[in-house]
């Protein structure tokens, strides 16, 4: 049964769970049209070899590729991911590569418990967690100063853009337990950024955000 989202509803765990289960074994096609906005997504992150990065929601790990060739064996990918089928996959994806640099968390973004602090972070296509205060809080609190952050997903065009907008209300129902915030995603995290800038893509229906993270911001 699908959950009913209602205008300014709060992000829901237990819904996007359910979600979740449904969608783990058609997510890394659903998501084949975003991949040059991932690609770009990472590109912010200016990774280089030896760091530590966050994928945050990192779902059945269709980023670890990309971020595994900038960190290289010397560094590590902390993979958060709340859905048990889909943390699987990504289980499966990194012992098929042969990856021995992912550590997984099986927890809430706003629980996980992060060990030591990374030099990035990503979000990629996690409404529910940028809009969620808790998550956003304890994601920054195991950022090292100077951390780069890049942020990617949905979000309202312009109101003349009926078309996209169309396509942004279809796929948020469908992918977010939430529509509060999709006219500005980033707002809890944009404080906490220096250097702060936004890119479009889809007229105005999907963004790239990137900054670097500067405690004295927030």
């Amino acid at each position: 049964m699908r959950h009913r989202i209602e205008p300014g509803r709060r992000p829901d765990r237990q819904a996007a769970l359910a979600q979740y289960e449904r969608r783990a074994k058609y997510y890394d096609n659903e998501l084949l049209l975003f991949e040059p906005v991932r690609a770009e997504s990472i590109a912010q992150l200016h990774l280089h070899p030896a760091d530590v990065v966050l994928d945050v929601g990192a779902g059945t790990g269709l980023s670890f590729e990309r971020l595994h060739s900038r960190v290289r064996d010397a560094g590590r990918i902390v993979a958060i991911e709340q859905s048990p089928e889909m943390m699987e996959l990504a289980r499966a994806r990194v012992a098929a590569n042969g990856w021995s640099n992912v550590d997984f968390l099986l927890a809430p973004a706003a629980t996980a418990p992060i060990g030591g602090k990374a030099d990035a972070a990503l979000f990629h296509f996690t409404h529910d967690v940028l809009r969620d205060e808790a998550s956003v809080d304890n994601i920054f609190a195991h950022l090292k100063p100077g951390a780069r952050v890049a942020a990617a997903g949905l979000q309202w065009a312009p109101p003349w853009a009926l078309p996209t907008n169309g396509f942004v209300m279809l796929a948020a129902l469908y992918s977010t337990t939430s529509l509060e915030g999709l006219a500005h995603p980033c707002s809890l995290i944009e404080p906490r950024l220096a250097n702060f800038s936004v890119q479009h893509t889809l007229m105005g229906g999907i963004y790239i955000a990137s900054g670097i993270y500067d405690a004295r911001h927030h």
